[in-house]
């Protein structure tokens, strides 16, 4: 069996026999985690300029340090750093060619420090950015959706319940519905932030440290909130990474349901939206085939997120105080939760801007569904008819359009007042899909002036940003 010597390991001292080759694979971590370097880098900067401010290295000392990090971080942006599996980490590989590069001075740039709250505050720092990252993104679908619910706030929809035709509503209300489950989402990565962007330099391995450090001045340089209150927590606490995978999760949820429509619509049966062809496939086999391929995709994408979430939430469930290796386990599954909701929100966004919709379709879908059954039965309850009386009529006047195979509208008046006396020639007006859409006026409903408002409440949310 091949083995490496101990000796060029950080905690070497304590141990006479190699490591094991298959051992440092197995818990090597540099191959993932070196897509923390920038924060590594910035966290690392931070820490010598308050350890000089602090008078525990020299000031010369910390700009040897800062002036090496920065040639390190060009070297790694222009491809020129050489990672090494044997050095186990981002962490090690910086520090190690630091001190080449620099001599004793990159040695004493760990002082006061573990590799604990070491890689707590590079993956704190990477969180934060995505959270930060996906707020944008949300911002720019919502912006999206306002602009394409103003081009349909008059364009009729059949709205369902159960998937069953149920009332006429705005398309543009419809599109808004998801508008504002994404300004949620945005809210929920702003609130997240408050509780990741917290610094945890100064909790050392788990108990301190008898160096006289000063975690406030990191946190401010590196623009965080705040430090930790309790170092054991510090270094332990993987929260911030749960309750991002969390909001990850609900964002996915929400693309997952928008998808669905969006698979639903385009079929032929529906017809009401027609597939972009930046969007969508086509068959090996069968030529006639447009496939919503990207909605399907993001789709099943989803469980990926959840899976990362649950995966999290079941390595951390049995750890004890403090920090343990299995913690190590946390990245990979951020990192790749990340590209999905990165990129699923980048793609709807552009799908949704090309996205073309067919309301011919969607007024053919209204008469066959009956979706002014509703009005019929408020009309009859206007002119004081107990609600479950004309709730009955409706239904008769229903059953009466579909064995004559036509729309409630469609009936004459003379159908109509076999039904109920109580109905007149208004009735014809009350039975218009554009008057039932109308009606619904009530603050929040689907009218085109309370679209109009909620589209101005959106783009005045989003000029606030």
């Amino acid at each position: 069996m091949s083995s490496s010597s101990s000796s060029s390991k950080p905690w070497g001292g304590r141990f006479a026999e190699p490591t094991s080759k298959i051992v440092e694979r197995y818990t090597g971590s540099v191959r993932y985690d070196k897509a923390l370097f920038e924060q590594d880098i910035a966290g690392s900067k931070a820490h010598a300029r308050m350890l000089a401010r602090q008078g525990v290295i020299s000031e010369a000392e910390a700009v040897k340090i800062v002036g090496g990090l920065d040639i390190i971080l060009s070297d790694i942006h222009e491809g020129r750093f050489v990672w090494k599996d044997e050095l186990e980490d981002v962490h090690m590989n910086i520090e190690a060619r630091l001190t080449e590069m620099i001599g004793d001075a990159g040695r004493k740039l760990h002082t006061g420090r573990s590799r604990n709250d070491q890689v707590c505050l590079d993956f704190r720092l990477f969180v934060s950015a995505r959270l930060e990252a996906w707020s944008e993104l949300l911002a720019g679908l919502v912006k999206v959706l306002v602009e394409r619910a103003g081009e349909h706030a008059e364009t009729i929809l059949p709205g369902y319940t159960h998937l069953q035709p149920a009332q006429p509503v705005s398309l543009g209300h419809h599109l808004l519905a998801y508008a504002w489950m994404f300004k949620r989402d945005y809210e929920r990565c702003q609130d997240a932030l408050k509780r990741s962007a917290v610094s945890p330099l100064g909790a050392a391995a788990l108990a301190g440290t008898t160096f006289p450090l000063d975690p406030k001045s990191v946190a401010e340089e590196l623009g965080l909130y705040g430090t930790f209150g309790n170092s054991l927590d510090a270094v332990s606490d993987r929260d911030f990474a749960l309750e991002a995978l969390f909001v990850g999760s609900t964002v996915m949820t929400h693309l997952s349901r928008m998808c669905e429509e969006i698979i639903i619509w385009a079929n032929p049966n529906f017809g009401y939206v027609a597939l972009p062809d930046a969007f969508a496939t086509g068959s090996s086999i069968m030529p006639q085939k447009k496939n919503p391929d990207v909605a399907e995709l993001m789709r099943g994408k989803t469980g990926r997120v959840y899976g990362a979430l649950m995966g999290l939430m079941t390595l951390m469930k049995g750890l004890p105080l403090a920090y343990n290796r299995d913690m190590q386990e946390d990245k990979e599954q951020f990192f790749d939760a990340d590209r999905t909701v990165s990129d699923s929100l980048s793609i709807m966004a552009e799908m949704m801007q090309v996205m073309g919709f067919r309301p011919e379709r969607m007024l053919q879908a209204l008469k066959l569904g009956f979706l002014n059954a509703t009005e019929l039965a408020d009309y009859l309850a206007a002119k004081g008819v107990p609600f479950r009386e004309a709730h009955h009529v409706s239904g008769s006047a229903v059953a009466m359009a579909e064995k004559k195979g036509c729309g409630l509208e469609d009936l004459t008046l003379e159908e109509l007042r076999t039904l109920s006396d109580k109905i007149e020639a208004d009735v014809a007006e009350v039975l218009k899909y554009e008057t039932a859409m109308k009606r619904r006026n009530t603050p929040g409903g689907t009218a085109p002036e309370r679209v109009q408002e909620q589209r101005s409440a959106l783009k005045y949310w989003l000029a606030g940003l």
